[in-house]
């Protein structure tokens, strides 16, 4: 198969991920070497007490010795992870999706497809989300008022599931670390002059583990973020 593309990194989140983490590295290897002579693979593993730690390493050790780890010593929250995700990430386009197997990864051709001169930013959209209903609502709830809030350009801000060019990434960065990352990276993403495409993917319900998203903690957490990045975002108009 042709490879048009010139580099593209994968990074993967991981949280007490051992029993998806290394099916998602493995689909992530076999599909970027259809697309690319430069593959990277990345994942940062947020403080993990599962053993995905010794897993990721042994990994590394025994099948793919290009695999770039990155541990943090101890829980630093969702917004961490994709801080460092897409700093160290090197690609020309840089894709991302969490590593607990409710997304696809070997369903990257459809956001590839979208990349061309102009789209620099593309993002997935649940087709049907398979979570507990409590959550479809929370969900939907967070997504209108992320939307409006911020007038964001995109319908799915809690899909993790994109793919950005590596020159726009590299124009911002990202403090908050909360849930409320995934807002404040496509809201500094369209001021860096990102422009947007999406496109429908498919979502898994959560075989193993839990969210670290929906707890009272995070949510309240992520509410009080919600008020500060709408000062620094939207009246601050900050980049």
């Amino acid at each position: 198969m042709t490879k048009p593309f010139p580099s593209i990194s994968i990074f993967f989140p991981c949280y007490n991920d051992r029993k998806t983490i290394g099916t998602l590295v493995s689909d992530a290897y076999e599909i970027l070497k259809k697309f690319t002579h430069t593959p990277e693979v990345i994942v940062i593993d947020d403080g993990s007490t599962d053993g995905s730690q010794n897993l990721l390493k042994k990994l590394k050790k025994t099948n793919y010795h290009n695999l770039r780890l990155m541990f943090h010593t101890r829980n630093l929250g969702y917004g961490a992870v994709l801080a460092s995700g897409l700093t160290h990430a090197t690609g020309d386009l840089i894709a991302y999706t969490d590593g607990d197997g409710q997304y696809d990864i070997r369903e990257l051709p459809r956001l590839l497809a979208l990349v061309d001169g102009d789209v620099s930013f593309v993002n997935g959209i649940k087709e049907e989300r398979h979570d507990p209903i409590e959550r479809i609502i929370l969900g939907n709830l967070y997504k209108f008022i992320a939307r409006w809030m911020f007038w964001l350009p995109i319908t799915d801000v809690d899909c993790d599931f994109r793919l950005i060019k590596g020159s726009i990434a590299k124009k911002f960065k990202l403090k908050t670390t909360s849930g409320a990352v995934c807002v404040c990276l496509v809201k500094k993403a369209q001021r860096a002059g990102a422009i947007f495409a999406e496109v429908t993917v498919s979502h898994y319900p959560r075989r193993h583990g839990q969210s670290q998203f929906f707890t009272v903690r995070r949510l309240t957490h992520t509410l009080y973020e919600f008020l500060l990045l709408w000062v620094e975002l939207m009246l601050l108009k900050k980049i």
